[in-house]
C-alpha cells in the first residue's frame, strides 16, 4: 500500500483516523503501533513479523545497554544489537550481490539466492541503530515504554521512505503531543501538495525517460539523451520529495512534526551544497554515525579523505546491493573531494558557473543511479559526452529529439519552476487563503481521477 493510492486515501487512511482520534490520548501510541504493522503488512504479510521480532529485540537490548553502559557487558549488548540490525540487513540485501562476485572471482558458480528484500528495511534499520547507539552514548535516557519505541521504529509515515527520525526528536511528541485544527489544515495541504508532486509531476515526466530509453541508446542522439536524465531527474526528485511532504502532512494530522528532507537540492551551486539540501536526514545519519566517529575532518586531510570515501561508499551500497550504485557514491567521493581540496570555494563565489556545473552533474549522476547494467551504462554516459559517433539514423534521432521535447517542453519547465522554493514558500506563506485552498482541492480531485486510470505508481525510493 502507497499514500498515492486509492486504497490508502479513502480506505486505510479514514479507518485509521477514527480509531487513531476515537482512542483516549494516552493509549494512541498503542493505536498507531497497530495501524503502522496493518499498513506494513498489507505489503508485506511475512516480513511484518520480522518487524515485530526486531523492535522487541532492540527495546529489550536498549534497556540492557542503559543498565551497563559504560562496562563490557554493555559493549557486548551494543555489538549483538548492531550484528542483528546490520546483519539481517545484509542478509536480505547484500548476501546474494556479495556472494556472486565472490564466486566470480574464485572462478566459481554462485548458488541460487532468491530473497525478497523487505520494505523500508535499509530506513527503518538507520532509525533502530540510531536509538541504540544514542543510549549507549548515554545522548538521552533510554525509553522503557514499548509502545513508545514501537510507535517510533514503526511509524507507518515515514516507515517505508523516511525520513529517517531521530528519537530525541520525537520522543516529547510521543510522550504527548497535541492536535489542533491548524496542524490538521496544514497537515492535509501538506499531503495534497506531495500527492501532486506525486502524481501530477512525477508519474507524468517518468514518461520521458521511458521514451528515451524506448529509442534506446544507439538510436539517440546527444540531446535526447540529456533530455532524457533530466526527465528522469525530475522524476525521482517529486517522487520523492512528493513522499516526503506526504510523511510530513500525515505526521500533522496524528501530532508529530517531521524534519524536511528537502531543500530546493536542484538549486545547488555545488555537489556538497547538493548533499545539504537532499535526503537531509540520511546525510545527517552518515555524519553524525560514521563520519564524525571516524573523526571527520579533525584529523588531517588525508584522514577526511579517508572518511569521506568510507561515507560515499557505504552511501552508494545503501541505495542498492549492485555496481552502479558503488559507481554513484564514487562518483559523489571524487567531486566532494575535489570541491573541498580544490574548486569548492570558486563554486561558491561564482553562483551561476556552480548552477551551470550542478546542471551537468546532477542528470548525470541519476542516470549512473537508475541503469543496473553496466554495458548499457557505459552506453548510455558515453551518448552523454558525445563518446558514440553519430546515430546510424541521424536525421531519425534528430526529429526524435524535436518530438519528444515539443511532447514535454512545458512539463520539463513546470518541473523546473517547482523545483525551487518558490511554490513552498508561496503556499505556506498564503496557507490561510480561500483561493489556496479551493486550488488544492480541485488538485487533489484531479490526482484521484489519474489514480483511477493509472495502472501502477509506485515510489522509486521503495526499493531501499
Amino acid at each position: 500500500m502507497v499514500f498515492s493510492s486509492l486504497e490508502f486515501i479513502f480506505r486505510f487512511l479514514p479507518i485509521f483516523l477514527l480509531a487513531y482520534f476515537a482512542t483516549p490520548a494516552k493509549y494512541r501510541n498503542a493505536v498507531l503501533t497497530v495501524g503502522s504493522l496493518v499498513f506494513y503488512a498489507v505489503g508485506e504479510p511475512v516480513y511484518v513479523f520480522l518487524m515485530i521480532a526486531s523492535i522487541a529485540a532492540n527495546y529489550f537490548l536498549a534497556l540492557g545497554i542503559a543498565k551497563y553502559r559504560g562496562r563490557n557487558s554493555g559493549r557486548l549488548l551494543l555489538m549483538l544489537a548492531v550484528l542483528i540490525d546490520f546483519g539481517g540487513l545484509f542478509f536480505f540485501k547484500y548476501l546474494g550481490f556479495f556472494t556472486r562476485n565472490i564466486c566470480a572471482l574464485i572462478g566459481r558458480n554462485a548458488p541460487e539466492i532468491n530473497v525478497v528484500l523487505p520494505l523500508g528495511i535499509s530506513f527503518y534499520t538507520f532509525q533502530i541503530m540510531s536509538y541504540v547507539i544514542d543510549v549507549y552514548r548515554g545522548k538521552y535516557s533510554v525509553c522503557r515504554s514499548f509502545t513508545e519505541v514501537a510507535a517510533y521504529i514503526s511509524m507507518f509515515p515515514q516507515l517505508i521512505a523516511g525520513p529517517i527520525v531521530s528519537f530525541d526528536e520525537v520522543r516529547p511528541q510521543l510522550e504527548k503531543r497535541r492536535v489542533t485544527v491548524k496542524n490538521i489544515e496544514w497537515g492535509i495541504m501538506l499531503f495534497v501538495v506531495g500527492l501532486v508532486y506525486k502524481v501530477l509531476f512525477a508519474n507524468k515526466i517518468a514518461s520521458l525517460w521511458n521514451d528515451v530509453m524506448t529509442v534506446g541508446v544507439m538510436g539517440a542522439d546527444t540531446a535526447l539523451v540529456w533530455l532524457g536524465a533530466w526527465g528522469y531527474a525530475m522524476q525521482i526528485y517529486f517522487d520523492f520529495f512528493g513522499y516526503s511532504l506526504m510523511a510530513m502532512g500525515i505526521g500533522k494530522l496524528l501530532g508529530f512534526n517531521f524534519p524536511g528532507n528537502f531543500l530546493s537540492p536542484y538549486c545547488a551551486v555545488s555537489v556538497t551544497d547538493f548533499w545539504r539540501r537532499w535526503h537531509i536526514t540520511l546525510g545527517r545519519w552518515f555524519r553524525e554515525y560514521v563520519y564524525i566517529p571516524l573523526g571527520g575532518n579533525k584529523k588531517g586531510r588525508a584522514r577526511m579523505v579517508l572518511n569521506t570515501f568510507v561515507v560515499w561508499l557505504l552511501t552508494g551500497l545503501w541505495h542498492g546491493a549492485a555496481w552502479n550504485f558503488i559507481i554513484w557514491g564514487m562518483f559523489f567521493f571524487v567531486l566532494i573531494t575535489a570541491e573541498k581540496l580544490l574548486y569548492g570555494k570558486l563554486l561558491e563565489r561564482h553562483r551561476v558557473v556552480g548552477h551551470i556545473y550542478m546542471m551537468l552533474i546532477i542528470p548525470f549522476s541519476w542516470v549512473i543511479f537508475n541503469i543496473t547494467d553496466l554495458g548499457e551504462l557505459k552506453l548510455y554516459l558515453c551518448r552523454m559526452l558525445g563518446g558514440i559517433g553519430l546515430p546510424a539514423a541521424l536525421g531519425d534521432a534528430v526529429g526524435k529529439s524535436v518530438s519528444l521535447m515539443g511532447r514535454y517542453w512545458w512539463l520539463l519547465i513546470i518541473c523546473a519552476v517547482c523545483s525551487t522554493s518558490i511554490p513552498m514558500k508561496l503556499i505556506t506563506k498564503h496557507r490561510n487563503s480561500i483561493v489556496v485552498k479551493i486550488v488544492l482541492l480541485l488538485l487533489f480531485w484531479l490526482c484521484v481521477y489519474q489514480l483511477s486510470i493509472q495502472k501502477s505508481n509506485p515510489f522509486l525510493y521503495f526499493r531501499f
